[in-house]
């Protein structure tokens, strides 16, 4: 496919755009509680989420499922206040809870490839290699996203290792801060879905 290389960039550049930073932050406290030696469990959760959202942007891209623009750009910083909330409340990690974040990160992918999904649809057009464009797309978006989540993880590193910054304090501010950025993005964005 001689587009791959394009819908590849679109995918990643996406993701990274700052104008869009509401994906960037729910990446980041996604796996902002876990440390650069937790990259098993990091992949694990990171898979749940590109799994959701591979499903709907597919489905979405495809006309097969539609859903209201303002509900899902509402729904996106709901699901970051709901993650940052968890990563707050639970302060030990146990087996019962990893499985729950799992779920919701695959749940909540779902959620936002359809937020994704509006982008690429104004892409496509009418586009006769949907698919394979589509396809490159997704694999940019997840090449993005591993940067977010390298990035996350060496920053952790080096505050837990170099600065001897207490785990949960790390946590803490993380996701009290993405808490606190994605509540009022939610509140400004509930406007739209009451008209």
């Amino acid at each position: 496919m001689q587009d791959f290389p394009l819908y590849f960039e679109l995918g990643w550049q996406h993701i990274l755009d700052w104008r869009g930073y509401d994906h960037i932050l729910f990446v980041m406290v996604l796996c902002g509680s876990y440390s650069l030696v937790e990259w098993k469990k990091v992949l694990i959760l990171v898979t749940a989420f590109t799994l959701g959202h591979s499903a709907t942007l597919a489905l979405s891209v495809l006309n097969l499922i539609n859903v209201n623009t303002a509900l899902i750009e509402f729904l996106i910083p709901v699901t970051i206040v709901i993650t940052a909330a968890a990563n707050i409340v639970n302060k030990k990690t146990v087996n019962k809870a990893i499985k729950f974040k799992y779920l919701l990160a695959l749940f909540f992918g779902l959620i936002h490839g359809m937020g994704f999904s509006n982008y690429l649809k104004g892409l496509l057009g009418s586009s006769n290699q949907i698919i394979a464009e589509l396809f490159a797309f997704n694999i940019g978006l997840e090449f993005g996203q591993l940067l977010i989540v390298g990035g996350t993880l060496v920053l952790s590193f080096l505050l837990l290792n170099l600065l001897k910054v207490k785990k949960w304090d790390w946590n803490f501010f993380l996701s009290s801060a993405i808490f606190g950025i994605s509540f009022v993005m939610a509140i400004e964005r509930l406007p739209a879905i009451l008209i």
